[in-house]
């Protein structure tokens, strides 16, 4: 190893390591949880009758980009994109109100807090467990399930300040890409951007549980973020002061630094959508991620990358098995499931439980008709913390490899740092599939799926570890120019 090489390692590895400041949650001060013992249910409608919106004008409720989007690859709006039933939400609303007339000592009236168009479900929250029974009794209700429980106590929200320059050893004179040369060029990446192909025009939105100081990090002041929104509840009173883990993410990505670091879609839109709770797991993150995901699709996002991924709850075990990695049994992978029906490409981490008493992949990269990626070291081998497929079903999983073991990003304090995990091999895919896609934008999101498949190095012989390969986005651009020629 050079010697600069090495002193490149030894100073990424001194700036993650867990005693800095970027440091887990875990890690933080603990405070007592505001507001006391709370609780949120998910309320599964039976249907969407007296909803105020039609299918016939989806215009009232969908950007034009979303509608335009479908139309272009011949989909329609259907019933799933409808939003929930207002007559039944006033139900819910007057159960609340009822009970605020009761003026119970201490108890507070329910507060809807969500709603899920594709999956016809309503949150609420509240510390009156009467009211929950209530809610669970109305006629327009399904299914009622309990997803959340406050914690006793919390971390406290530290602010880490980001710095305004570079460290000078961040700096590789007269490369491009920088720190991340290697992680586009395993994937032949670079030839779609000396093309011009660098995400111009495509919108990305990524959901995470954090992007600090990504307001004010100097990587990203040539990124082009477009907009940002929490939906964590309760949301956050300092959004850019949370985790650094969807920092890290959209630095593979957004990065537009020459010499110190290019993403691999640095001319894309980004939305920053905050859907993962630091401070617990519990099911509501699903919702969570299904209400963001969900709003992506309503402001016209071509992509989202997401490097999240759930099978284990606190206070909840064996509230999943194994047998569910059927692409439908979890809410999230459901919801995951119904994106390519809207137009939309998932790129989901495989998630890190390879070396774990679970090891396969994740919620919801079991869903249909998404990219779900593994992770690699600088070998091309894969990462043992990777987790394996197949699916329940027999689905080939992961659909294909890059580099995460360890993969060049920025930190929430501005640093170039090297970190391991499926969550930075995602958002390096998620990048090239923009530049793809932009370079094809007559096809359609199945298509762009299934071209990435087709041209990696393992197609021919797909397997539950490496699944199709490591993607050949250069070849992929070639085959793609061949059939449009046709």
């Amino acid at each position: 190893m050079h010697l600069r090489s090495l002193f490149l390692l030894i100073a990424s590895l001194f700036f993650a390591l867990p005693w800095m400041p970027e440091a887990s949650a875990a890690n933080s001060p603990k405070i007592k949880y505001p507001g006391g013992k709370f609780y949120i249910w998910r309320y599964t409608l039976k249907d969407k009758q007296g909803s105020s919106y039609s299918i016939d004008h989806p215009g009232r409720w969908l950007s034009h980009k979303s509608v335009e989007r479908r139309k272009k690859q011949g989909l329609q709006v259907d019933s799933t994109d409808l939003p929930v039933s207002n007559r039944y939400l006033k139900m819910f609303d007057k159960v609340s109100d009822d009970r605020i007339r009761e003026k119970r000592k201490g108890m507070i009236a329910c507060t809807i807090i969500g709603t899920s168009r594709w999956n016809n479900t309503v949150l609420v929250r509240s510390n009156d467990t009467t009211v929950f029974n209530r809610l669970g009794a109305l006629d327009c209700v399904r299914k009622a399930e309990l997803v959340w429980t406050s914690p006793d106590s919390i971390s406290r929200t530290i602010k880490q300040k980001a710095h305004e320059s570079f460290n000078p050893w961040d700096s590789i004179k007269a490369e491009y890409y920088g720190n991340g040369l290697e992680q586009i060029t395993m994937l032949m990446g670079q030839r779609l951007h000396n093309l011009g192909h660098k995400g111009k025009g495509m919108t990305i939105a990524v959901l995470d549980g954090g992007f600090m100081n990504c307001d004010v990090i100097s990587a990203f002041r040539h990124a082009n973020i477009i907009g940002a929104k929490d939906f964590v509840y309760p949301r956050s009173s300092h959004f850019y002061q949370e985790t650094d883990h969807g920092t890290k993410v959209l630095s593979a990505m957004a990065a537009n630094e020459p010499e110190v670091m290019v993403g691999t879609a640095p001319e894309a839109r980004y939305w920053l959508l905050r859907c993962e709770d630091q401070q617990t797991e519990q099911p509501v993150e699903e919702d969570y991620w299904a209400m963001a995901a969900e709003f992506a699709d309503s402001v016209g996002a071509d992509i989202i990358s997401s490097s999240l991924g759930y099978n284990d709850y606190d206070n909840l075990p064996n509230y999943y098995h194994q047998h569910d990695l059927d692409g439908h049994t979890a809410l999230i992978s459901r919801t995951a499931s119904m994106l390519a029906q809207k137009g939309i490409i998932l790129v989901n981490s495989a998630g890190n439980s390879g070396m774990g008493p679970w090891k396969k992949i994740t919620f919801p990269s079991d869903a249909n008709n998404i990219l779900t990626v593994g992770a690699l070291n600088t070998d091309g081998k894969n990462a043992p913390f990777s987790g394996v497929g197949p699916t329940q079903d027999g689905r080939v999983k992961p659909d294909v490899m890059a580099l995460g073991s360890p993969a060049s990003l920025i930190s929430g304090r501005g640093f170039i740092v090297r970190d391991m995990g499926t969550s930075f091999s995602t958002p390096i895919v998620a990048g090239l599939v923009a530049c793809l896609w932009q370079a094809f934008p007559q096809k359609t999101a199945l298509e762009i799926i299934s071209l990435v498949r087709q041209t990696s190095n393992g197609y021919e012989k797909p397997d539950n570890i490496y699944g199709y390969g490591i993607p050949n986005f250069w070849r992929a651009y070639m085959i793609g120019r061949l059939d449009s020629e046709k």
